[in-house]
């Protein structure tokens, strides 16, 4: 996997490197964030890591710029404690985040979760998966594609796999624990909002209605629910 690290902070940078790379990563680092983007943007890469603060252009920002034409997954790394920056980064289209400091192994863990999904996860090669159909939307696993009313919709790596879990389970409840464990491929830590946050971005694209019936319907205190019209 190649993997690209946009952080500032050199002596960070070597040390994953270090740790990374017998992990079976190819490595590229930037310290700016004008000349991460361009690189983010190169399509060389298959998996961004990034922090919150950059000298340049700040995490967000260029966040925001990537996803106008990009949906390489992407780890946010964000301040200890700081939920604010970690719901944000998640809202603009970041995959999952990961506050400082922190073990690396939990880094390659959340790294490999997320493109195991991305690339198809467990779905055997021979068997070409069968598309997923909803009132106005239409799934296709195998190009991992999303149409509404014939309108291609982009979404993340993670977005994908959300919506995929919820539709191969339409009309019942799928709890948030067991969602968090199927797209991220970790328990969610306490007040963890990852999945509520990731929800709110598939309701926007989506559209939050479907023949006057919400499409996807909070179950409070247990999970989620791809209602069928």
């Amino acid at each position: 996997m190649h993997l690209l690290i946009i952080d500032d902070d050199i002596e960070l940078c070597d040390l994953l490197i270090e740790y990374l790379e017998p992990e079976g990563f190819t490595i590229a680092a930037c310290h700016d964030g004008q000349q991460g983007l361009a690189m983010a943007l190169s399509g060389e890469h298959d998996f961004v890591v990034l922090d919150v603060m950059l000298p340049g252009c700040n995490g967000f920002d260029l966040l925001r710029q990537l996803r106008v034409s990009s949906a390489v997954p992407v780890l946010m790394l964000t301040a200890r404690g700081d939920e604010i920056d970690r719901i944000v980064g998640l809202e603009m289209g970041a995959d999952d985040y990961l506050p400082k400091p922190f073990n690396p192994r939990e880094l390659v863990a959340r790294i490999k979760a997320i493109h195991r999904r991305g690339v198809g996860g467990g779905n055997r090669p021979h068997l070409p998966p069968a598309k997923l159909m909803a009132d106005d939307v239409i799934l296709d696993p195998g190009t991992r594609t999303v149409w509404r009313n014939n309108l291609e919709i982009p979404l993340t790596a993670v977005e994908f796999s959300l919506l995929h879990a919820l539709m191969q389970q339409i009309g019942q409840v799928v709890n948030r624990e067991d969602l968090a464990l199927e797209v991220l491929g970790r328990k969610l830590e306490l007040f963890d909002r990852s999945i509520d946050v990731h929800i709110s971005s598939l309701r926007k694209k989506l559209g939050h209605n479907v023949n006057g019936i919400e499409r996807i319907k909070t179950v409070r205190s247990v999970g989620y629910l791809y209602a069928c019209t």
